[in-house]
């Protein structure tokens, strides 16, 4: 396999290949003592070796290994370090709680019974269901996968397949309020700027030094000759002494031109914020990238949990001008590319964050200072973002908890302490996801970016109060904007048949309906029910106010003619067209029924209910019955 370069392969030469047969290394090792190991190396390039001599019951250490490889294997599922930790720290509480629990254990998996899968979750749901459901849900999937689940028994294995008890899903952590948010973002801004303008400072300090020592003046010579020296070794120098501030002395020297582990949460917690993407996609993010035009940024980011072999994803991120380098998420990742490219420079690492830690303790240099803080592990360093919120000078504090009401004459409870805000990627995350699909009007399709729509609704945006207060006032506009529609369509159509409509509160007497305006002729027909329609009356059938010919409309128009007539005897009749309405509500879509009915609810609830007083309308509800009106007088093909 010498042939390179171009020419080396053409039409009827094929790629030149390695001679003999390829044999990838085995994933299953055995040791000469007995021992078995299953060697990981996953897609984030992090490899361990899981020795399954640790465990008790050696007769399950064969069998489990090889389910456990090809769960954690190529084509599996659980290609990422962390994924296949978790599952073996969770079939090894498994296999240890299967050989105390009862004085004879399964020796091997076909003595495994059903009571000893239940007595597993229970002895992990009883300190917390989450555990239960989680270690369960890892033990399953090597107990099921391979030879290993045909060897035990069928109800082990059907009780395995079920869905998890024990667990109910709810969403996502909820978000920040807006003023928590706005609080949490400040503070990490102004920390980022303290930050840039700190290493800007101290790398001016060596530029001026080297290009004139003289012109540094004498208060800052000494700590530019020890920055020049950092600035060409990388090496930090140990302060004198061994007393308490030594340390936090050094930390403060290598912070004028290095990004130290202090910095982090700051960084991080506003990246998050203006990028929109969860903690893991950001500690692994590559320095390299491709500036496009000076106007934004690509690069490939790597996005978990789509699962195996979709975990690369391509972005671009708007650059803008220097002015809003903290705002945008491509200035921001430029600027996060400069701060740590001296770090960066010594651990020769492809990641973005490489950063100085303190590791000189107690006269001990072995231990490299610089490097990738998330290469080996994305949980190898603590943030502690709460943290960093609650000690800065000017603490992050979460909203105050409402007072509850006390009854007037007790003196008013004192107000509450503001509690340090807890900060965490997710709650940032979910507060963006909000923010930009309230934006975006509530669509989802354009405001899932980094999620699918369901991932986005379910795990973000279902359980957030303030997504949840944003859909109710929307909600509330929409029914209020669709109610003064219909009314408006109901005044339009009245006054173009009549003005007004014909209500007469109280007993549907005939001297009260003459008073009403109505000959009293008409007033007694209308008083014996002689001229009742199917919920309302009419004093003029033959003569329609808008086209003075016998009317033909339907007995709906009626709540929008002059001739209609309303009385006390009508009104169950109208509640039962009430529910009427409100069962096909649920059977349409909204805007449809605003489209067929609207006008009509309108009417009855708007401009005949409010005539009549809260006891009539009781009255009239004890004597209403089932509407079957409204089923009649529709065509049926315009039946929803």
């Amino acid at each position: 396999m010498t042939r390179t370069g171009r020419g080396s392969t053409r039409y009827g030469r094929p790629a030149a290949q390695p001679a003999g047969d390829y044999e990838p290394p085995p994933s299953i090792r055995y040791q000469p003592g007995g021992g078995v190991t299953v060697a990981f190396h996953g897609d984030d390039d992090r490899r361990r070796e899981f020795v399954f001599s640790r465990l008790p019951l050696p007769g399950w250490h064969e069998l489990l290994a090889a389910a456990f490889a090809e769960r954690v294997g190529p084509n599996g599922t659980l290609r990422t370090l962390t994924s296949a930790r978790n599952c073996w720290e969770a079939v090894g509480r498994l296999m240890r709680f299967l050989h105390e629990h009862r004085p004879s254990p399964p020796a091997t998996p076909q003595e495994l019974t059903l009571a000893d899968v239940k007595a597993f979750y229970w002895h992990r749901a009883a300190k917390n269901v989450y555990l239960g459901h989680v270690d369960l849900r890892d033990a399953r999937g090597v107990l099921l996968t391979g030879h290993l689940g045909t060897l035990m028994a069928p109800q082990v294995v059907d009780f395995l397949q079920q869905r998890l008890p024990g667990r109910n899903h709810l969403g996502g952590e909820p978000g920040y309020s807006d003023g928590e948010l706005t609080r949490l973002v400040s503070a990490a801004r102004a920390d980022v700027a303290a930050i840039r303008d700190r290493i800007k400072a101290g790398e001016d300090l060596v530029v001026r030094y080297r290009q004139d020592p003289d012109a540094v003046v004498a208060a800052d010579r000494e700590l530019a000759v020890t920055l020049t020296a950092i600035a060409d070794t990388g090496a930090v120098p140990d302060m004198p002494g061994w007393g308490a501030n030594r340390l936090p002395q050094r930390i403060v020297l290598a912070s004028h031109l290095l990004l130290t582990f202090r910095d982090l949460p700051p960084v991080l917690v506003l990246l998050a914020a203006v990028t929109g993407r969860n903690g893991e996609t950001l500690k692994e993010l590559p320095a390299a990238h491709r500036v496009l035009d000076g106007r934004a940024v690509e690069l490939q980011v790597i996005k978990r949990r789509r699962g195996p072999r979709r975990w690369f994803d391509t972005v671009t991120w708007e650059i803008g001008p220097p002015s809003r380098q903290l705002h945008t998420p491509g200035g921001l990742y430029l600027l996060l590319l400069d701060l740590t490219a001296r770090s960066r420079a010594i651990c020769g690492s492809p990641h973005l964050f490489c950063a100085w830690g303190n590791r000189h303790r107690d006269g001990q240099h072995s231990t490299p200072e610089h490097s990738a803080v998330f290469s080996t592990t994305l949980h190898g360093r603590d943030l502690a973002l709460s943290k960093w919120a609650a000690n800065r000078p000017d603490p992050v504090l979460a909203d105050p908890t409402p007072t509850p009401a006390r009854p007037s004459g007790e003196e008013p409870a004192a107000a509450p302490v503001p509690a340090p805000l807890k900060v965490s990627f997710n709650r940032i995350k979910t507060s963006v996801d909000v923010r930009r699909t309230k934006q975006l009007g509530g669509h989802l399709p354009s405001a899932a970016r980094s999620n699918t729509m369901p991932v986005l609704f379910n795990n973000y945006l279902r359980n957030d109060p303030t997504m949840l207060d944003w859909a109710h006032e929307v909600m509330a506009d929409a029914v209020s904007e669709a109610e003064r529609a219909a009314l408006d369509a109901h005044n339009r159509a009245l006054s173009a048949a009549g003005g007004a409509l014909r209500v007469v509160a109280g007993p549907a007497e005939a001297d009260r309906l003459e008073q009403a305006g109505l000959d009293p002729q008409t007033a007694r027909q209308a008083a014996d029910g002689q001229l009742d329609t199917a919920w309302t009356g009419c004093v003029d059938h033959d003569h329609h106010p808008a086209t003075g010919a016998t009317c033909s409309s339907s007995f709906l128009d009626c709540f929008h003619c002059g001739n209609c007539l309303v009385t006390s005897d009508h009104l169950p009749k109208l509640l039962s067209l009430l529910d009427a309405l409100n069962t096909c509500r649920l059977r349409m879509s909204e805007a449809d029924w605003w489209h067929r009915y609207g006008s009509t609810w309108a009417a009855i609830t708007r401009d005949i209910l409010t005539k009549f007083s809260p006891q009539e309308l009781e009255q009239a509800g004890h004597r209403k019955s089932a509407d079957v009106l409204l089923d009649l007088v529709e065509a049926p093909w315009e039946q929803p």
